[in-house]
């Protein structure tokens, strides 16, 4: 749910399912996860259905998958870690299950250090081993959230064990059928991605996309009052918000219900409700929701209260 150009990243994942005309989506969530129930609601919206899938434990990928085996039931699917963001459209990976005529599908991307990722060994179009985090990587094709499976991947979920930090872990899953004799094919895409994971991440994320569908623009919500401000794009601002003898931007988004006071801003996220008023300056950083900062006399950097 963390907002990367004032959008929760659960909602990219969901229009970029939306594009392939997939509209019945599966969300699994653990019981203190409702806010999520809440915040993307049935689906009416996004003229989709959505159902949401309670996993009691959290015991990894696969065993998320395992919850929702009657949600899919016999029929292909495609799996999306809802912390990911990838810019990449999903026809690409579709694409390729139907071309090479597999029983699954993976989308890889190249990547300067392997050694922190999933890691695909590839021969043809087709993947022949998964390594998680490898000493030694046989290749610099990380693996990075994006999947599709036939319903064979539920009988290999049942077959895998515990990984030794406790998990069942999808890259054990998706091994298994390659060493029973099923075909995993792939996708590489050199389109921009991120795991929001960390600060860092997030705040790249932020900015990548702003410039994606903002470029150097100013948006302005409904019903926020702007007076005596500087401006420069991008710059997202959400509804009902307060800007005041204020320079903002490039890449500031905040969301809804904030002030901005007596200050400039850059490069940094607002979540709803904050305010920030009498300050100096505030680069590369993030304010939380409902937080108050006011009489600031020195630069801020990821400030943070979540």
């Amino acid at each position: 749910m963390l907002p990367v150009a004032n959008k929760p990243v659960l909602e990219y994942c969901i229009e970029n399912l939306l594009r392939q005309g997939i509209e019945e989506i599966g969300i699994v969530i653990n019981p203190g996860q409702e806010v999520i129930r809440q915040k993307i609601g049935n689906g009416e919206r996004f003229k989709a259905r959505i159902q949401y899938i309670i996993q009691r434990e959290q015991k990894g990928i696969s065993h998320a998958i395992k919850q929702a085996q009657e949600f899919i039931g016999n029929h292909p699917f495609v799996l999306l870690l809802g912390d990911n963001l990838i810019a990449e459209d999903l026809k690409t990976l579709i694409s390729s299950y139907r071309k090479d005529q597999s029983e699954g599908a993976i989308m890889l991307a190249p990547v300067e250090k392997p050694q922190d990722f999933g890691v695909a060994e590839i021969k043809g179009n087709e993947i022949v081993s998964l390594q998680e985090k490898p000493m030694q990587p046989k290749s610099n094709l990380a693996v990075i959230g994006a999947y599709l499976f036939e319903s064979i991947i539920f009988k290999a979920i049942h077959e895998i064990s515990p990984s030794p930090r406790g998990e069942y872990e999808i890259t054990d899953a998706i091994q298994w059928l390659m060493n029973q004799g099923y075909k995993i094919s792939y996708t590489i895409t050199h389109d921009l991605y991120s795991d929001i994971g960390t600060v860092p991440r997030w705040m790249d994320a932020n900015q990548w996309m702003m410039k994606k569908h903002v470029g150097e623009q100013v948006i302005l919500g409904r019903e926020t009052v702007v007076e005596n401000c500087i401006f420069q794009g991008p710059v997202m601002i959400g509804e009902n918000c307060i800007l005041k003898n204020a320079e903002i931007g490039p890449f500031v988004a905040v969301e809804n219900d904030c002030t901005i006071e007596n200050g400039k801003i850059d490069m940094s996220i607002l979540l709803e409700k904050s305010t920030i008023s009498q300050f100096h300056s505030i680069s590369n950083s993030i304010i939380g929701r409902e937080a108050y900062l006011k009489g600031w006399h020195g630069p801020v950097f990821n400030h943070l209260k979540l």
